[in-house]
């Protein structure tokens, strides 16, 4: 993908490669696009995904694997339900283990 394309975009094709089982914060995605300062930008693009049935917007979470996006999808537990669905436990609305689950994009992903 080239790298001029358009921010959503950026993180839409990083997003839809978090491997099923895993998980990766805002943070890592926006680093790996170019933008290490735009975590909170990379969490909108994630609340206007729901536009786009593609994208497993459930698999970004926090720094800390807090659901901090929890409030955007459809139904009270939705998120962690998608999530506990591919074996991550979830306790409190934080990913148990975390840095177990954890996936870190690669810039050759772009």
């Amino acid at each position: 993908m080239p790298l001029n394309d358009n921010f959503f975009e950026r993180v839409y094709h990083i997003a839809r490669q978090i491997p099923y089982g895993k998980v990766t914060s805002y943070g890592a995605i926006a680093k790996v696009i170019g933008s290490p300062q735009s975590a909170r930008m990379v969490g909108y693009a994630m609340n206007a995904s729901h536009l786009q049935s593609d994208i497993p917007a459930h698999r970004v979470v926090n720094r800390n694997g807090l659901l901090t996006g929890k409030h955007h999808f459809d139904g009270t537990n939705l998120m962690q339900q998608l999530l506990e669905s591919e074996g991550i436990s979830v306790k409190d609305n934080k990913i148990v283990d975390f840095q177990s689950h954890f996936w870190q994009p690669d810039v050759n992903q772009l």
